[in-house]
C-alpha cells in the first residue's frame, strides 16, 4: 500500500508541476497577448478611423449636404484649396486630423474667400472664420477651442444658413 502511496504521490507531484507551468505561461501569455491586444485595438482603431472617413463623401451642416473632398494626409492639408479656381455652393473641403488641437489656417495661394469652421470630434462647431480672404495671407486663423475636423467652404455660408457655435454636423456615406 505504501508503494502505491508512493507512486501516487508522485503523480500528483508530476500533475501539480505541470497544473503550475501551464497556470504560469497562460498567465504570462495573457498578459503578454492582452499588451499586444491593445496596440492592436489602437492600430485597428485608427485603420477603421481612416477607412470609415474615407467612405465619407459628404457633410450636412445648417441644415444643408455638402459634397466634400477629404483632407487625411499632412502633404493634402498643407495644400488644402491652395491654387484651386473656384468651389461650388454645395461643395466643401474636409480636414481630418488625428488628435483634437488648436489647427490654424491661413489662406496661402487662395483665389477666393472662404468660411472656416473648426468641428469637435462630438461633432459640434466650436469656432466660425468667417469670409477669411486670400488678401489676408499671411495672417493666420485659429480657434480658442480645440477641433478634430475643419471644413471649409464658401464664403457666406455660414451666414447665409445661419451657422453658429454648438450646431451639429454630421459625416455621410453615400
Amino acid at each position: 500500500m505504501e508503494i502505491i502511496n508512493k507512486k501516487f504521490s508522485s503523480w500528483i507531484l508530476v500533475i501539480a508541476f505541470f497544473l503550475f507551468l501551464i497556470f504560469f505561461v497562460t498567465n504570462k501569455q495573457d498578459v503578454w497577448t492582452s499588451d499586444v491586444q491593445v496596440k492592436n485595438d489602437q492600430t485597428n482603431s485608427l485603420q477603421k478611423n481612416i477607412l470609415d472617413f474615407n467612405k465619407i463623401q459628404y457633410v450636412k451642416i445648417a441644415g444643408k449636404i455638402l459634397k466634400v473632398d477629404l483632407v487625411l494626409t499632412q502633404k493634402t492639408q498643407e495644400k488644402g484649396l491652395s491654387g484651386r479656381e473656384k468651389l461650388k455652393e454645395d461643395e466643401g473641403m474636409l480636414f481630418v486630423f488625428d488628435y483634437m488641437g488648436q489647427y490654424s489656417f491661413w489662406m496661402k495661394d487662395m483665389n477666393f474667400p472662404i468660411d472656416i469652421i473648426w468641428i469637435s470630434d462630438d461633432f459640434k462647431v466650436v469656432y466660425i472664420k468667417k469670409n477669411a480672404t486670400p488678401e489676408s495671407y499671411p495672417e493666420t486663423f485659429t480657434p480658442e477651442q480645440n477641433a478634430k475636423y475643419v471644413l471649409e467652404v464658401l464664403a457666406q455660408f455660414s451666414e447665409k444658413n445661419n451657422l453658429k457655435v454648438g450646431d451639429k454636423v454630421e459625416f455621410l456615406s453615400p
